[in-house]
């Protein structure tokens, strides 16, 4: 299954963080909604991984996470 991974540079920390970690489905870009939101996700994820990597980010906005969350925590786009 399809996946986006946003993460810190792993040789500039040891435990680099997982700022997204999610399952995508050609779903997520059916339309301009989804394909927004999950857009948005990515860039949330890519701005506090920069934030990290600067010393920046005490908390990032979403706990970095070791394995996926389920399906509906992952989404911010509820499909029947």
């Amino acid at each position: 299954m399809p996946r986006i991974i946003v993460t810190t540079d792993p040789s500039q920390q040891r435990d680099a963080p997982v700022l997204l970690d999610e399952h995508v489905h050609s779903v997520h870009l059916s339309s301009d909604l989804a394909a927004a939101q999950l857009v948005e996700r990515i860039a949330w994820a890519v701005s506090d991984a920069e934030r990290a990597e600067r010393g920046e980010l005490k908390s990032p906005r979403s706990q970095a996470v070791t394995q996926p969350a389920s399906a509906s925590d992952r989404s911010l786009l509820k499909l029947p």
